[in-house]
């Protein structure tokens, strides 16, 4: 377990009431590696597999971290276009994870599919340059007007790209030639009706009686147009990495060329900034508004994508591209902080301290004898300090090994035993020292129930279990010591069938004893818990395993799964891994690689011991890739 303490605590109060925490008003020094309050901690500023303990982190008691995807937190100071864009950036996520855009980054799209596509884009545009014209009418400003004119002619000319590879292929109307499909009619329909003014709590354009209720419709046709103008800027930009700038062999680089470009990018920015202007003088509940209309757009854009109808097999979403009748879905995930915000030793540290005997007070003789809460403090200092300093030197030792030339996995494994026997070492004092002993087990399920979990990993596990059609197992493989404070993290969101392993915590009727029954502690631990769960599978099925972790402890596993992913970017995990060969592949570019690579009618194209690792910085792309929108 990580053994990093904070000399000056945040506040647990315990009482027959849920374990609240309450933040110091002092300074933290541990905390500083932590950007707590608005998003998860970043393991890359921890130079440890066991990343420092900080009680700083559980300063909110919001069950999920508040964080941005991909992005940093939006500013107060900053327009609503920018906020909005940061707040429903999980959808952009979602997005790029469709089949449909996987397979056009990969350039590997069935020609059918995207003609297919782009007729449903030129009714969607149609609609979009329509709905333009009827801003430009509602606008107060003059400014304002001039550049949703621009906007709209900027469509037009998006039309005559469309035309252009209509041309192309011999179509003379490619809309024509195909039948607007179901979720094409939705979005134009929810952008007309919008530009209209057909938007609850808001009159229709024949009774708009001010300038200014004419200009809240503007704007609110600014918000149901600039996340897909932001969206398309997104996807262009992510894309064109895929095309190589010496050849010009990918199918689809003329689009992926005109959402990519300065002139597009630019007409992104002039919609957002033109949102910004016409939202100025609007009331909270009519920004509150414009927040709906900006989201729902959002979500309007997925279903679009989702919707184009693919004739070749990919490889996305994971969970509906493998053969159930064939294969079973294993999810491996490690648990403190790849789940949580804040290492679960911090939990149980603080609840150790806050519940102990003052110096001066006497123990009851029926009661497990404890340290003082002033001694336990100074006591966890001690091995927390003492920990830090022995891992650093195992990993410096780890690394003066020589370097691997290809991927090494039996170098790696061995040079992590001197990783797992410091482990052991460490957790043995940890015992001896009495620091566990006497925590109620009563306290420690509420804290359980108020440990901050990272965002989009409770949605992530409860979509995975609610699908009685999806053939998935979920284990959670942890050195936490208490197996119950992840039991009561996980079943506070309804989930009660997760398989945890990991350490436990003997009681004495409730009370702690300060031992610990071992069962995970070290990296050759969680491989053999790895290794036994799959030899005592009963099913009969083949296995598609998957490993989510972010630490040193979870490199023999991430590696040993069909498909390691990596959350967070732990310098530690990076530096031992490259030593022995691991290669880290972000996750989108690695699956479109896959995509191209992907021969129809194969088998899985996902194995163990490839010796790469894909890298996520957070759920929601686990989600997209796994689970799909």
């Amino acid at each position: 377990m990580r053994l990093f303490f904070n000399q000056n605590p945040i506040k647990i109060i315990v009482s027959s009431s849920p374990i609240r925490f309450c933040p110091s008003p002092r300074s933290l020094p541990f905390t500083s590696h932590y950007s707590f309050y608005k998003s998860p901690p970043n393991p890359s500023s921890v130079n440890s597999n066991r990343k420092p303990l900080t009680t700083a982190t559980m300063a909110t008691t919001s069950k999920k971290a508040s964080s941005s995807i991909g992005g940093g937190v939006a500013d107060s100071e900053e327009g609503i276009a920018r906020r909005f864009w940061i707040k429903f950036r999980k959808e952009s996520i979602l997005a790029m994870y469709t089949p449909f855009v996987v397979c056009l980054a990969s350039g590997n799209l069935k020609l059918e599919t995207f003609r297919h596509y782009i007729a449903q884009d030129v009714h969607f545009l149609k609609a979009f340059a329509q709905a333009y014209e009827l801003a430009e009418e509602c606008a107060d400003d003059d400014d304002a007007k001039v550049g949703i004119s621009e906007l709209r002619k900027s469509v037009l000319e998006e039309l005559k790209m469309h035309d252009s590879f209509a041309q192309e292929w011999g179509c003379s109307d490619l809309a024509k030639e195909s039948i607007i499909n179901s979720a094409t009619v939705k979005y134009t329909e929810f952008l007309l009706a919008t530009a209209s003014g057909k938007v609850e709590g808001v009159k229709g354009p024949g009774k708009l009686a001010t300038p200014f209720e004419k200009t809240k419709v503007a704007a609110y046709t600014l918000g149901a147009v600039t996340p897909c103008m932001r969206l398309y800027a997104f996807l262009g930009k992510e894309l064109q990495a895929f095309l190589d700038p010496n050849k010009s062999s990918h199918l689809y680089k003329k689009w992926i060329d005109n959402y990519s470009s300065e002139s597009f990018q630019a007409a992104a920015l002039q919609t957002e900034d033109l949102l910004d202007r016409l939202s100025v003088s609007l009331t909270g509940e009519e920004l509150d508004i414009i927040e709906k209309l900006y989201h729902q757009a959002m979500k309007l854009e997925i279903e679009f994508f989702s919707a184009q109808p693919l004739v070749q097999q990919t490889v996305v979403p994971l969970s509906k591209e493998h053969n159930h009748a064939e294969y079973r879905l294993m999810i491996y995930s490690d648990f403190d902080l790849t789940c949580t915000v804040v290492d679960s030793s911090a939990i149980l540290a603080e609840i150790a301290i806050i519940t102990a005997p003052k110096s001066d007070q006497n123990q009851p003789e029926t009661q497990i004898a404890r340290m003082s809460s002033a001694d336990l403090r100074n006591t966890w200092g001690v091995l927390s300090m003492q920990y830090t300093e022995e891992y650093e030197q195992c990993i410096e030792s780890i690394m003066c090994i020589e370097k691997a030339e290809k991927f090494n996995y039996e170098g790696l494994r061995k040079a992590l035993e001197q990783l797992s026997d410091f482990e052991k070492r460490a957790n043995s004092r940890v015992i001896e020292s009495g620091v566990l002993k006497g925590l109620n087990v009563e306290d420690i399920k509420r804290a359980g129930e108020r440990l901050i979990l990272q965002d989009g990993c409770i949605g992530f596990f409860q979509s995975i279990t609610k699908n009685e059609n999806l053939n998935a197992n979920v284990h959670v493989l942890s050195y936490c010591w208490c197996g119950d404070l992840i039991r009561s993290a996980f079943s506070s969101g309804g989930l009660h069938v997760l398989n945890v392993h990991a350490n436990e915590f003997t009681y004495d009727e409730s009370t702690s004893t300060g031992e610990i029954i071992k069962k995970v502690e070290s990296p050759i631990d969680k491989l053999q818990s790895f290794s036994d769960i799959l030899q005592n599978d009963g099913n009969h099925r083949k296995n598609l395993t998957i490993y989510i972790g972010d630490s040193v402890g979870d490199l023999l596993c991430l590696l040993e799964a069909d498909v390691g992913i990596v959350l967070g970017s732990s310098s530690s995990l990076r530096r031992v891994g490259s030593h022995f060969g691991v290669s880290f592949v972000p996750l989108f570019p690695g699956v479109v690689k896959k995509q191209k690579e992907f021969i129809e009618g194969s088998s899985s194209c996902w194995k163990g011991l490839s010796g790469i690792l894909y890298t996520v910085s957070s759920w929601v792309e686990i989600h997209a890739f796994i689970l799909g929108s």
